[in-house]
């Protein structure tokens, strides 16, 4: 399998494969801002960072840290401390992990919704990290006879392998156990406060003064720490989070306008166009684009491609 150096590239191909792809970047790359795709992604980081804002979550990023992203979480990777920032992307889709699972080995499990008290992060100790570049490195292109089956059987065992150590993982904090890798450093407690009230409250007509004012905050001061601590902006924030609740509720078969409504967005074309700018496909179009190549299960909440979304 070819090792990409693009992210973008390394998502098309998962996605106009339905299979997986591998990209390994370094500080050349600039790290893209906040986004999702529909695929799931493993991230892993070989040299360390400074923050990773997942969803509705802040992470600090050390060295042997691996991160499980879905389809429907945005992400944004902040500026890094160090001048080279070394990561590996393993890119799914959904649909090829779903076919490679078993009853008895649910390998997609690590990246369904996270409940609240779950972690996107997993801490790999040095011996693990080398399993997980080693499976890394038995994937490279390969002309070999029977290198098609080693790929997909490395792969196979590279997702039972991370699996297993997010279960373990998270079976360790429920039982009290502190994380290995601890929560980002100098974490803002006024931030986390202002993106768990946007999240709260993103079905409403929400303004910058009324979240500043829930803090007694200036606008202003608050728009700093925010975009210091998370990479993003908050009206950026705002709007991605939107967009992906508008996503989950097209594939579950609301119409446009409902979304629209129900995610807050107080006027329809405003939806539309920044739906249609982010994903190069009108709402419907979308809908029916997703629907068709079953990207994902629904959520129960209603009765040309598009490879990712960068808001």
């Amino acid at each position: 399998m070819k090792v990409f150096d693009n992210c973008e590239k390394a998502v098309e191909f998962c996605i106009s494969n339905n299979y997986f792809s591998v990209a390994r970047l370094f500080s050349s790359e600039k790290p893209e801002g906040i986004h999702m795709h529909d695929c799931y992604e493993l991230y892993y980081s070989v040299s360390g960072g400074k923050q990773f804002l997942i969803d509705n979550q802040l992470y600090s990023i050390e060295a042997g840290d691996a991160f499980f992203i879905n389809q429907f979480e945005s992400h944004c990777l902040t500026s890094v401390d160090r001048a080279t920032h070394e990561r590996v992307l393993v890119l799914i889709s959904p649909n090829y992990l779903k076919s490679i699972s078993t009853e008895a080995t649910d390998l997609d499990q690590c990246f369904r919704e996270h409940a609240k008290e779950s972690s996107h992060r997993i801490h790999l100790l040095p011996e693990e990290q080398k399993r997980f570049l080693f499976y890394i490195d038995t994937l490279k292109e390969s002309s070999n006879f029977g290198a098609d089956i080693m790929e997909r059987s490395a792969f196979g065992l590279l997702m039972v392998y991370m699996t297993k150590r997010y279960l373990n993982y998270q079976y360790a904090k429920d039982q009290g156990a502190d994380e290995i890798s601890g929560q980002a450093d100098g974490r803002s407690l006024q931030v986390n406060g202002i993106i768990s009230y946007i999240n709260q409250h993103l079905g409403e007509s929400i303004s910058l003064e009324q979240i500043a004012g829930q803090f007694h905050l200036s606008s202003s001061y608050m728009c700093r720490i925010f975009k210091a601590a998370t990479g993003t902006t908050i009206n950026q924030y705002i709007k991605s989070k939107r967009l992906v609740q508008a996503k989950r509720l097209l594939i579950d078969g609301c119409s446009a306008v409902d979304a629209a409504e129900l995610c807050g967005f107080g006027d329809y074309s405003n939806f539309y166009r920044a739906f249609t700018r982010a994903t190069n496909l009108s709402p419907q179009k979308y809908a029916q684009f997703a629907t068709s190549r079953e990207v994902t299960e629904g959520s129960g909440v209603c009765s040309e491609k598009s490879n990712k979304m960068s808001i």
